[in-house]
């Protein structure tokens, strides 16, 4: 194969590689800006610095807790209140941290990176920091009755690393110790102990992955009293190992290798990926089974099924409460939410009230005392609503809701099927304003995902309702495979050398919406990021004549190497392994930045990633922009210097990222 000659392009700050991302921005801002989208930015803005938009918040001690960003705290404030409070239309937050405060005092960039809670207590906390957005994050304890840092407390240095508490003064962790302490995947391969007031280098092993290991993992879960010590150490990305810490050696729980384990009460729960046969019992792909913990590990196989999937339904998620679980499930992309509870020896299956075409998770209130239970609700035109319920009480209180950001009132939501190439039906979400005519000429944005097990599910999105469908256009979200909206199963059609069946599913959609006459390829448009930044890329090469735009933000785009930067290799499990010939010729057919060409005509293209994104190396979207810059293509490109993998680290970068992107399809589709 002749030798990339962009590779340059990978180095993520080399100076000619950052002149080179500047130039190219520059150029974008040039060509998009105007006083059009500028205004539309103000607007954006206005929406997420917004002091009525909805603060979520999670229970935590005494205290719900929740971050916050506004055009006063660029880089946002972790804060918390009291339920009492939360129930006011103007709370009463009390701050633990103002980010910004921090940033200025200590000369850094921090971005709020999320918290590591000591449980049962939730008296301290792991705060991590980023440094621009990246993954990469410094670790640092903070004590919540005190209201701040500990001194001389656990702290770590920047890295890719897993930090979970033990006790009030022991920490699992797992960061990068040195050489050979990291996976290929450059996630921690070593779990360690971290007793308080010791060096990082006295920690000792608790168990040790191998280099080819996406990374290790190690916890203590704690429910009602009752503790479990887990190391976990994942082989592939659907794929781990679960060990008990109890003695001197880690027991290995009996599993399929792709299942997932959790507790709840007394029980381990075991919910599958494929189909299972144990103790003269199959059970199907997507189940989740439940067993008694102890008589599990000394061998005994009582297990029995907590939910079991059917043909258009799948379980996305389950939480539980003192006494039951909550189950979190799709019937055909519709949110439905069961409870189960261990009565008189078995599991015991009660229906909630759904909510029509929308999107419903449950998650416990406090499960440590109660059955009070989250009901958080969103549809695409509805804003988004938290409602506290009682499983006791059969009863829900709306405590807060957001407030509407567009005008929604003349939009309908449909649902409709295409038929993809090989006969499966593929679902899909249409908004659009009410009576416009089916005449093939409204703009319309098209979107998907289609990896990883993640479904897209109805949500307010008010970046779209004001920047798009305000506008009169047409929005579409499509449940290609490689999803999870229809199980495993759905997700695995489209697995490594099946990909190419994501790809014919959303061109099957495309096609659908012109066969319609919801529109025609002049003014359809496909947006997408990450993963759905791959199926963009592969839907510009491989269907050019069916776009008039097409948005690609922060891509994997260059397959032939990808397992090779940042934490490519992680990702193997779903693509394969381009370094194996056979996985390679799979991999050749689709990959983007292999696959265009200097005598195909293709429509203009925007790309947008950031430099901070230390999860997706933007020398895919880099590379390729120069690939196409050389065979002579109209493109643009943005690269945005912070933000990670989100593409932006405050809500100004976000508004300008979002403007820029609408207002290069504006230009495209509404012409």
């Amino acid at each position: 194969m002749q030798e990339d000659p962009y590779l340059w392009l990978e180095e993520v700050t080399g100076d000619k590689a950052l002149a080179w991302a500047k130039q190219r921005s520059d150029h974008a801002l040039e060509l998009l800006g105007s006083p059009e989208q500028n205004a539309l930015r103000e607007r954006l803005l206005s929406i997420y610095n917004s002091q009525d938009k909805l603060p979520y918040a999670w229970k935590r001690g005494a205290h719900l807790y929740n971050f916050w960003q506004d055009a006063g705290h660029k880089r946002g404030l972790w804060r918390r209140t009291t339920l009492d409070e939360y129930k006011k239309k103007e709370p009463r937050w009390e701050v633990l941290v103002d980010l910004d405060a921090l940033a200025e005092a200590e000369h850094e960039n921090w971005v709020f990176g999320g918290v590591t809670w000591l449980e049962p207590s939730y008296t301290r906390a792991l705060l991590k920091l980023s440094r621009g957005g990246g993954d990469a994050v410094v670790v640092r304890e903070y004590d919540v009755v005190k209201k701040a840092f500990v001194k001389d407390g656990f702290e770590l240095p920047e890295a890719k690393s897993f930090v979970a508490w033990r006790d009030l003064d022991t920490l699992y962790v797992g960061t990068d110790f040195g050489p050979g302490s990291l996976t290929s995947s450059g996630y921690p391969r070593v779990a360690k102990l971290w007793k308080r007031g010791t060096p990082l280098t006295a920690a000792t092993v608790v168990y040790e992955g191998k280099n080819d290991d996406v990374g290790i993992g190690a916890a203590r879960d704690v429910h009602q009293g009752r503790s479990v010590d887990l190391v976990s150490r994942n082989m592939t990305f659907f794929s781990n190992e679960v060990y008990i810490l109890d003695g001197d050696k880690p027991e290995l729980l009996a599993k399929p290798d792709d299942a997932e384990v959790s507790f709840f009460q007394d029980f381990v729960l075991i919910q599958l990926r494929s189909d299972w046969t144990e103790a003269g019992t199959t059970w199907p792909a997507g189940a989740l089974l439940a067993a008694p913990l102890a008589s599990y590990r000394a061998g005994k196989r009582e297990l029995q099924a907590v939910y079991t999937p059917a043909p258009n339904r799948s379980l996305t998620d389950f939480s539980g409460t003192k006494n039951a679980l909550l189950l979190n499930i799709l019937e055909d992309v519709h949110s439905k939410v069961q409870v189960a509870r261990f009565q008189q020896g078995r599991w015991v299956i009660e229906d909630l009230p759904d909510i029509g075409l929308g999107t419903v998770t449950t998650a416990a209130y406090d499960d440590e005392k109660g059955d009070a239970y989250w009901f958080l609700s969103s549809s695409f035109v509805s804003p988004d609503r938290v409602e506290l319920g009682d499983l006791a009480g059969r009863s829900r209180q709306l405590l807060r809701s957001g407030p509407e950001f567009f005008s929604s009132d003349d939009l309908e939501v449909t649902q409709h099927f295409a038929v993809s190439k090989d006969g499966t039906r593929i679902p899909y979400y249409q908004v659009r304003k009410r009576g416009v005519a089916l005449d093939g000429k409204s703009p319309t944005l098209l979107t998907a995902y289609g990896g990883f097990e993640i479904s897209l599910t109805p949500g307010y999105n008010p970046t779209v309702g004001a920047a798009w469908l305000e506008q009169g256009g047409v929005f579409v979200q499509a449940n290609i495979r490689g999803g999870g909206e229809y199980g495993p199963a759905w997700h695995e059609a489209a697995l490594k050398q099946n990909r190419q069946r994501a790809f014919d599913d959303f061109i099957a959609v495309a096609e659908d919406l012109i066969t319609r006459k919801v529109t025609e390829p002049q003014r359809l448009g496909i947006m997408g990021g990450s993963n759905g930044g791959l199926l963009m890329g592969a839907m510009f090469t491989q269907r050019p004549e069916l776009w008039g735009a097409v948005v690609c933000s922060v891509p994997l785009l260059d397959m032939k190497r990808y397992n090779q930067l940042l934490a490519g290799a992680s990702w193997m499990g779903e693509y394969g392994d381009p370094d194996k010939p056979e996985e390679w010729a799979a991999l050749a057919k689709y990959s983007p930045y292999q696959n265009v060409r200097k005598d195909v005509r293709y429509p203009r293209i925007l790309f947008t990633t950031s430099t901070r994104d230390d999860r997706v190396h933007p020398g895919h979207a880099r590379k390729m922009v120069a690939r196409m810059l050389e065979q002579g293509h109209d493109v643009l490109y943005f690269e945005n210097m912070e933000g990670g993998h989100a593409g932006a680290a405050n809500n100004e970068q976000r508004a300008l990222v979002m403007s820029l992107e609408y207002a290069y399809l504006k230009a495209q589709l509404m012409r």
